[in-house]
């Protein structure tokens, strides 16, 4: 797993791609969010267009990351989970994580 992050209309947007099955990159984005989140920058889009699959390890991170955006009293949506909505759908997370078909549509429901 890869991912870059950058701002677009005061929405910190999170690229992720490849495969999300742990290690240090899951660690790295926790932290980024954490960062994100001590400079008051709450409302967070993660984009799965990239991401190939994903086990249970990745679907803990994004369960944490959801977790900490919501305690922090902020908002994280996901963009493109084509590729994960199957894994979404039979965990049921489908219902937990707020989703939209592409990163314009997410960015333009902080509006």
């Amino acid at each position: 797993m890869k991912f870059s992050d950058f701002i677009e209309n005061d929405v910190v947007v999170l690229e992720v791609s490849g495969k999300i099955m742990g290690g240090d990159e899951t660690t790295m984005f926790h932290g980024k969010i954490h960062e994100y989140m001590q400079l008051n920058k709450k409302n967070i889009c993660v984009d799965l267009a990239a991401v190939d699959w994903m086990n249970s390890v990745g679907l803990g991170m994004l369960i944490s990351a959801l977790t900490t955006v919501k305690n922090g009293g902020g908002r994280l949506v996901l963009a493109n989970i084509d590729k994960i909505e199957s894994i979404l759908t039979i965990t049921r997370l489908i219902t937990v994580f707020e989703h939209y078909d592409s990163r314009d549509e997410a960015i333009k429901s902080y509006s």
